[in-house]
């Protein structure tokens, strides 16, 4: 008897979820008008208030801000999607997928005969995109030479083309985003201080999985339903310990890694539900605050100051690939000021 309500009491709690998956989404939809994004904690709400005011005012320059994997690019087709430009372009562009030499020409469009392979005259993303938005993703590694560029662009909105003298004027909604901290990038001479100020108008700050609370067992939920149904694989629900381990973990690689997770989850699991075997996590298997300390206890014979070197220096590498390489996050984790970090990780030849 007690097994069979163990069963029922674990069915109700997967339709109960389920229930309140479609309902968050429903709820999105018809208050924010998109259902692409899930979540509930209060940053979320938050969140989606403010794609509402970018789409209703038509703000022209939104600068997004946050970890990898937290969605940004997510964000950005949604304020396109969600604003009066919605049947025009959206064009996205990655700053670091294509080389420094193509990328003005790619951003601004040439002249036949602007440079050896310039054999036509060609149309940049800007013009492109002209009453659309052009997405440009990891500006915070643009280099030095285009931003002052893009920068004259965002306060004229005009441009010319490589190797043009005509100036041409589209109305576009740039949106940037970027994982580095800007302002870091700014004191070492590497980020526009200007440029900053120009993209800063609307500035979004997307939070981290790990500091979203529940929110990890509702896109666990969607993603579960969205790849069974992609894959067309008998999974129905996840057990109590599989959504314990997943509540658990720091999620370095947010919610893009943990969509990865249960993909692969679903794809190989033997059963009709996901138990806590089925998940496999990243390297970095514990939060920060839960490190394993047996496994660094101080041994008989003592440290001597290489291996005390090696540890530090293991845990710096932990702490940068949790944080996607952003030293503001990486100290919080460890536990110390930004320069205290910076001192270590030069030290340890690690930037």
């Amino acid at each position: 008897m007690d097994a069979l309500l163990r069963i029922v009491d674990k069915a109700l709690e997967t339709t109960k979820l389920r229930r309140e998956v479609r309902e968050l989404r429903r709820h999105l939809e018809q208050e924010y008008g998109t259902n692409t994004i899930i979540g509930k904690h209060a940053s979320m709400v938050q969140l989606f208030e403010t794609i509402n005011q970018i789409a209703a005012t038509g703000a022209s320059t939104v600068l997004l801000r946050g970890e990898t994997g937290t969605g940004k690019d997510l964000v950005a087709r949604v304020i396109h999607q969600s604003s009066d430009r919605a049947k025009q372009p959206f064009i996205n562009i990655t700053c670091t997928a294509i080389s420094e030499a193509l990328l003005e020409s790619e951003l601004f469009g040439h002249e036949r005969g602007a440079f050896t392979d310039a054999k036509a005259q060609k149309k940049g993303l800007f013009e492109m995109a002209d009453g659309g938005t052009v997405f440009l993703d990891e500006i915070g590694d643009m280099p030095a030479t285009l931003q002052a560029k893009l920068l004259r662009f965002l306060e004229e909105r005009k441009f010319r083309r490589v190797g043009g003298t005509r100036e041409i004027a589209v109305d576009v909604r740039v949106i940037a985003a970027t994982n580095r901290d800007i302002d870091q990038a700014i004191e070492d001479g590497k980020f526009r201080r200007d440029l900053m100020y120009r993209l800063n108008v609307i500035t979004i700050d997307l939070p981290p999985l790990r500091s979203r609370g529940d929110d990890v067992r509702l896109i666990t939920q969607y993603f579960v339903e969205r790849f069974a149904r992609e894959f067309k694989r008998p999974v129905k629900d996840i057990a109590a310990s599989a959504y314990e381990r997943l509540c658990g973990y720091a999620w370095p690689g947010n919610v893009r890694e943990l969509r990865n997770v249960i993909e692969r989850a679903v794809l190989l699991c033997k059963n009709e539900g996901i138990e806590s075997g089925d998940i496999v996590l990243g390297r970095a298997d514990l939060p920060a605050t839960e490190w394993n300390v047996e496994r660094f206890a101080l041994p008989k014979d003592g440290f001597d100051l290489e291996r005390l070197r090696t540890l530090e220096g293991h845990l710096l590498r932990q702490a940068m690939e949790r944080s996607g390489h952003n030293q503001t996050q990486a100290a919080k984790l460890l536990g110390v000021s930004r320069d205290r970090l910076r001192y270590r990780l030069q030290k340890h030849g690690l930037m």
